[in-house]
């Protein structure tokens, strides 16, 4: 059986790679630019691109499990063209926004879900949380320029995850029974506060990081000059919230994978070089 793991480049996918190598299972991957991308031994590689669903047949050639990366423009036709292909289970990489469909995040993912529930296939929805790689575009620059995070509610806690335990999820939906219609929010395995995420990213690089407290209004300017008005209303808002109402941390990722959640602590770890000054 092949699997085919679009987005194969990506934070996640390419580590969805590793679990089913690691597994021994027949894995393609999908990506736009094969001649530039690098992957392990053993990986098949294949032309495709998620915008252009008219030139997936080579890639949906005898695959019967799919990793969907979120593209909701063409996420109806894909999906289409993956059923007619034979795929029989399609894991689609989603978000906990999803289940709200009064902001942007929401109905982004919930029309990628939408589009594979009406293809007739079967699903699992891998609902993460926020990512920590989320910190490599807001602070990795003024982090590597400055040694600062300026931000607003330094009180505001997030359950942060690693990308690593969204690909063993994925992973698992991917290759065992059981997992066809389900929905799984996953999150980090604990909530921290933005003062206490800057202090173990200035541990895990060896060099001081101070926050900066600025205001909402403030921060919402240095935002929107390279991320959509729409984006930034969202990243406030949901910060603004957390001061008072952290999220609740899910047991999901242990409960299906058998081990804890990684830390940020670890992920701090794991990405530090790209916090450091080149």
């Amino acid at each position: 059986m092949t699997i085919l793991v679009t987005g194969a480049t990506g934070h996640v996918g390419r580590h969805v790679l590793t679990e089913l190598l690691a597994e021994g299972h027949a894995v393609r991957a999908m990506t736009r630019e094969p001649d530039r991308a690098v992957f392990p031994d053993g990986v098949e590689v294949v032309r495709g691109d998620l915008a252009e669903p008219a030139g997936l047949t080579d890639a949906l050639r005898g695959v019967r499990r799919m990793y969907l990366f979120p593209v909701p423009d063409t996420a109806a036709e894909v999906a289409r063209r993956a059923a007619e292909a034979g795929v029989e289970h399609v894991v689609v990489l989603s978000s906990t926004s999803a289940a709200d469909a009064g902001n942007f995040s929401g109905v982004y993912h919930r029309t990628v879900e939408r589009a594979v529930e009406e293809s007739g296939v079967d699903w699992t929805f891998v609902r993460p949380d926020e990512f920590a790689t989320n910190l490599l575009w807001k602070w990795g620059h003024s982090i590597r320029t400055e040694g600062v995070v300026r931000g607003p509610y330094p009180q505001a806690r997030r359950a942060l995850i690693h990308e690593v335990d969204i690909a063993a999820v994925v992973a698992l939906a991917l290759t065992t029974d059981g997992h066809a219609g389900q929905v799984y929010d996953l999150t980090g395995p604990e909530a921290l506060d933005q003062r206490t995420q800057v202090a173990q990213l200035a541990a895990a690089t060896g060099r001081p990081i101070r926050f900066e407290e600025v205001s909402p209004a403030a921060a919402r300017a240095e935002l929107t000059a390279f991320m959509p008005e729409v984006v930034v209303d969202m990243v406030l808002g949901y910060l603004a919230d957390s001061v008072d109402r952290p999220p609740v941390v899910s047991p999901t990722v242990e409960k299906l994978t058998g081990r804890p959640g990684t830390p940020f602590a670890r992920w701090a770890s794991d990405h530090a070089d790209a916090f450091r000054p080149a």
